[in-house]
């Protein structure tokens, strides 16, 4: 062989063996440009609401839309309303057992657990609104007291919390409500913690589902009662047996909504995933208020024109009672449960500290609105 084709030859290998290195860099480089997308199989959360229709169930939707914009095709929550798979007072735990993944509900719908978990949304007002006690469970250690609740009573769940309600209204009578007097031996629907206020001033509670308050009222079981505002109200049809409604009350004065996972089902989510869910509690936060409070509004003004209810302010002399009511309740509980002192006293110095800020920084609101529409 000539020393010419000796040459060509290794030019020939180096060539080949260029060729060969470049390829597979290449298919190197691809690989980084277009990463490989995951086939694994959709995770199916099934979380049961407690609401049967109405402007809440639509709230637990909004926030599944939101986990579905974010998850894609990694995450499907299978949203079943009310009495689906268990009734509102097993949810908890159903999600606890697994037989559930998910619940969207309010903490005192699992009030006969533990007292204290009406402080986590249906406690004592301390000048605040549902804002400031959601400040509280997310900066404040309110869900560090929360968790410790979860593990005294040996739940597996964790959960997030969202949507300031506004305080809720004092509900539903046969007449107008112009002093506590009046209120004394009433047959009364309410919940939580909420129950035992209105009975130290006088009223006879009944804790019933939303959906049997119309019914009973209208049947005599019941002679008033409050579910939470203008819209879910006129849904359930309280115009049809009362006309005078009362807005403005200390009994349920900040609340919000409680979604809760199985905690192990929860873990077993990539991180990602774990914090879609979180953050999509928040994002609802913010969507809630600004959707219900304008629908409030709407049939507020349907309430008031097309069905001739009469709408009270409750007067300032009944709410002082009803902060009265809950001084005794506060104190006897706190004598019986450490715990629920412990909640109330951290929920206390928050309140304290930012409410000095927000009701010396707050203008009188009321006073602009005065002045602009009379």
């Amino acid at each position: 062989m000539t020393e010419q084709k000796k040459t060509d030859q290794v030019d020939m290998a180096g060539r080949r063996k260029f060729l060969k290195t470049g390829a597979t860099a290449a298919a190197g480089t691809a690989a980084l440009g277009f990463p490989m997308i995951s086939t694994a199989a959709t995770k199916v959360l099934k979380v049961q609401a407690a609401w049967g229709g109405g402007i809440f169930l639509e709230n637990a939707k909004s926030y599944v839309d939101r986990v579905h914009a974010m998850a894609g095709k990694s995450l499907k929550i299978d949203l079943l309303s009310v009495n689906s798979v268990v009734k509102t007072s097993q949810m908890q735990d159903a999600v606890h057992r697994g037989v559930l993944d998910g619940a969207h509900y309010v903490p005192a719908y699992w009030y006969s657990k533990s007292k204290a978990a009406s402080l986590f949304g249906t406690g004592p007002c301390f000048g605040w609104s549902a804002q400031e006690m959601l400040g509280w469970i997310h900066y404040g250690g309110g869900i560090d007291l929360f968790n410790e609740l979860m593990g005294s009573l040996g739940l597996n769940l964790v959960s997030f919390f969202n949507s300031p309600m506004p305080a809720q209204p004092l509900g539903w009578f046969k007449e107008e409500i112009k002093s506590s007097a009046q209120m004394k031996g009433l047959k009364y629907r309410t919940v939580g913690l909420a129950a035992d206020v209105m009975s130290v001033m006088g009223m006879s509670v009944v804790q019933l589902p939303g959906g049997e308050i119309q019914p009973a009222m209208k049947s005599g079981l019941i002679d008033a009662a409050e579910f939470n505002n203008p819209t879910s109200d006129r849904d359930f049809g309280m115009q049809d047996v009362s006309k005078d409604y009362h807005l403005a009350s200390f009994h349920q004065s900040q609340e919000c909504f409680e979604i809760t996972f199985n905690k192990k089902t929860y873990n077993s989510l990539a991180p990602e995933l774990q914090n879609i869910l979180r953050y999509a509690s928040e994002a609802e936060n913010s969507n809630f208020y600004w959707n219900n409070t304008l629908r409030y509004a709407d049939d507020l003004i349907v309430l008031k024109e097309k069905s001739g209810v009469r709408v009270h302010r409750t007067p300032d002399s009944i709410m002082q009672d009803q902060l009265n009511a809950w001084d005794v309740v506060v104190k006897r509980i706190e004598g019986e449960d450490p715990f629920f002192a412990k909640v109330v006293k951290s929920q206390k110095a928050y309140a304290k500290k930012v409410m000095d800020y927000v009701l010396l920084n707050a203008p009188d609101y009321g006073l602009a609105y005065k002045h602009h529409f009379g």
